[in-house]
């Protein structure tokens, strides 16, 4: 089986992405790191399962949807995925997958679309194992109340403000 690729994006202003694919789909996909090493270590990269570097310019569509999505315009992440969890992380995330752009829900609303609503907490934490932020844009999950939970990474809850304003804050179409 051919090894994963990998590839490195430097995000004007937001930082370092790390994009992880097999030949079935997207694997995992960093929120912005502030070097190159952080943006690998998030990938998860271990020791003998990459080729030598990255695949520079390996996922050029995604490549550039990512930096216009990040300059806050509308983009969509039609991209096949290779997801590792459990059932139910995958099902909670094929229904965060389908929120809207400038548009939140609730951890009570994504496990009411599973058919369990009684499952929030358990939402949030598939949640906090998703591989592919932005492409399921787990930072559109929000408190009942419209209160900011947790979010993964050194920079937690601000970067979620940081991208919901960036989507909220783009009056282009």
């Amino acid at each position: 089986m051919a090894a994963p690729r990998y590839t490195l994006v430097d995000i004007p202003g937001w930082g370092w992405v790390g994009i992880l694919a097999s030949p079935r789909g997207i694997r995992r996909l960093t929120l912005p790191q502030p070097s190159p090493l952080a943006a690998l270590i998030g990938l998860g990269l271990a020791k003998g399962d990459m080729e030598p570097g990255p695949t520079l310019g390996a996922f050029p569509d995604l490549e550039h949807r990512l930096e216009g999505y990040f300059r806050g315009e509308r983009v969509s992440f039609p991209d096949a995925l290779d997801l590792v969890g459990t059932p139910f992380q995958r099902e909670v995330w094929e229904v965060v997958r389908t929120i809207p752009y400038r548009e939140t829900r609730s951890y009570a609303w994504v496990a009411h679309q599973t058919g369990r609503p009684g499952a929030a907490r358990s939402v949030g934490q598939a949640m906090g194992a998703n591989p592919v932020p932005i492409i399921v844009p787990c930072h559109r999950v929000i408190g009942t109340r419209g209160d900011l939970r947790g979010y993964g990474g050194p920079q937690g809850v601000p970067l979620k403000q940081r991208l919901l304003e960036m989507e909220y804050g783009n009056s282009a179409e």
